[in-house]
């Protein structure tokens, strides 16, 4: 199909207390979990998209080659007044192009949506949001948790010869 990635992950990308879990979580467990341990390519803004590089293009280019879009949903990402360029493009690839499925990861409880942006909201309406829980931080290294399960479920099927 021509894609390179399984999932492009978009995240919060300020660098507040908060945000050290969800670099932690972006860094290390995700990839750790559903690249080592189930076989999927993940790109990730920082690791996979270089210093020099046009970033707009560049995360245009990415999303265009992943199958599938993850969106960290935090405080931050909520109340962010700017828009993230790679999040406006997301979602409208995802709604208006509708090519590319979107899994909403709630990394804290966001509660009412009503601050959320109309799409995020209509993604949420329409198929709702993986939540990260307390207890998943005990053993997040497990791809068998409820939480990885349904990750998985959403993502596409992986290729590799097993």
């Amino acid at each position: 199909d021509g894609k390179i990635y399984d999932a492009y992950v978009i995240y919060p990308k300020n660098h507040t207390n908060e945000a050290n879990f969800v670099e932690y979580f972006v860094y290390q467990i995700m990839p750790d979990i559903l690249e080592n341990k189930c076989g999927y390519k993940l790109c990730i803004y920082g690791r996979d998209i270089y210093p020099g590089e046009d970033a707009a293009s560049a995360i245009e280019k990415r999303m265009q080659k992943s199958r599938r879009l993850i969106i960290l949903l935090t405080h931050q990402l909520v109340n962010s007044k700017e828009d993230a360029y790679d999040q406006h493009i997301a979602l409208y690839n995802a709604l208006i192009q509708s090519d590319t499925k979107v899994i909403l990861l709630e990394m804290e409880t966001i509660g009412a949506y009503g601050n959320l942006q109309e799409s995020l909201r209509f993604i949420i309406k329409q198929q709702g949001t993986i939540k990260w829980k307390e207890e998943h931080t005990v053993h997040p290294q497990s791809p068998s948790s409820k939480f990885w399960k349904q990750v998985r479920y959403h993502m596409p099927r992986t290729h590799r010869s097993s």
